[in-house]
This record gives C-alpha cells, sequence and structure tokens, in this order.
C-alpha cells in the first residue's frame, strides 16, 4: 500500500501548547496550518510557500476561532501505508493542510521536516520546527 494523507478519520492522541486562532480559510481536524493572510492550511509549494505552525484540533471554515496546537502533537487516523520513521513534509501543489512523506525538490520549495511517522498510520507532528527553509 502507498502512503496517503486522506484528511480524514483524524484521531488527535495527545498535542502541547494548545491555543485558539480565527481562520482565513477552510480547516479539517489534522490539518497543518500555517499564517498568511490569515490562519489558513499549510503548503510547501515555491510562490505560495504557507510554514507549518500548528495542527487544527478540529474542522473550521473562514471566520471561526478553532482549537489548535503550537507545539508536539501526535495524530493517526488520517494516514495510510506510510513508512515508520519516515519523515513527513508540508504537501506541495493543491494539497494545502496535507503531508507528505515525499521531499520537496523544486527550487524554493519548502523543504523542512513537519514530523515523523511512529507506524504506518500514526504520526508525530512538530509544528514550527525548522519551518523556513527552502529547496
Amino acid at each position: 500500500m502507498s502512503y496517503s494523507d486522506g484528511q480524514t478519520g483524524t484521531v488527535i492522541y495527545s498535542g502541547e501548547s494548545p491555543g485558539q486562532v480565527l481562520l482565513a480559510g477552510t480547516v479539517t481536524k489534522g490539518d497543518c496550518l500555517g499564517y498568511s493572510s490569515g490562519w489558513q492550511r499549510s503548503l510547501g509549494t515555491t510562490g505560495g510557500v504557507i510554514p507549518f505552525r500548528a495542527v487544527a484540533a478540529e474542522d473550521g471554515v473562514s471566520g471561526q476561532v478553532i482549537k489548535v496546537y503550537f507545539g508536539e502533537t501526535v495524530v493517526g487516523g488520517r494516514f495510510s501505508g506510510a513508512t515508520a520513521g519516515g519523515a513527513l513534509y508540508v504537501a506541495e501543489g493543491t494539497s494545502n493542510g496535507q503531508y507528505t512523506q515525499t521531499l520537496p525538490s523544486t527550487s524554493g520549495d519548502l523543504t523542512s521536516v513537519a514530523g515523523y511517522m511512529v507506524t504506518a498510520t500514526i504520526a508525530h507532528l512538530l509544528p514550527g520546527f525548522n519551518q523556513d527553509t527552502a529547496a
């Protein structure tokens, strides 16, 4: 089975540094979030990079205040087929808010590690960790 981030069925097992943010877009529980003209889904693509700063603790829409985790967070349920011990990155393209195990390779893409897979389905996420590095 190949890696997939389905963005559904997310279970948050633990999260550090809880807080709240006002959303500037629609998010799904477990999404990686960053700030760019408001809190929204992170993106690793050149020209549109939104660094990973928090994990959404609940679903929400633009204008809504939701709970987030700014520190280490353990998430499961949304991943399948991952390589245990493998690094995660903020996805690029149109996959806002998703994680990928493929290191972005285009110059200017966000290449910082977003976390690691503990098992094929559970991730240990690190918001804000080394997040300003680009390819």
